[in-house]
């Protein structure tokens, strides 16, 4: 399965950035192979708006199934829900190879969601 995850650097050991949209580095990792790839999420961080749904369009231009991160926003959602697009939550400090081990494990449960109202910078 391909996952997209929110990370603080270009780096499967860095940490899962708990901002989607605003995340410097999407990872898109392929749970079967375990390779991975970083996506350089520049563009968003300092957007004045539409951040989160920019980021979903990227990450389903990549044909992801999932996605695991800290904190997905009411638009972001709507358009990950509109690409099929499973969101997992992971708390603060949790790093992507071990979000990844965890999804792979069945620990992490799919969000319903939007984890927060809006905006967050």
């Amino acid at each position: 399965m391909k996952v997209a995850i929110s990370a603080q650097s270009n780096d499967i050991d860095s940490l899962v950035d708990p901002r989607f949209g605003r995340a410097r580095w999407l990872i898109i990792a392929d749970s079967e192979t375990g390779q991975w790839q970083a996506h350089d999420n520049a563009d968003n961080v300092n957007a004045s708006g539409g951040a989160g749904v920019q980021a979903a369009n990227t990450v389903a231009a990549q044909s992801v199934q999932a996605l695991i991160t800290g904190n997905v926003g009411p638009n972001a959602h709507k358009a990950l829900a509109a690409g099929d697009i499973a969101i997992y939550q992971v708390g603060n400090g949790v790093s992507v190879r071990d979000a990844l081990g965890a999804l792979g494990r069945g620990e992490l449960t799919a969000v319903e969601g939007p984890t927060m109202s809006g905006h967050w910078s």
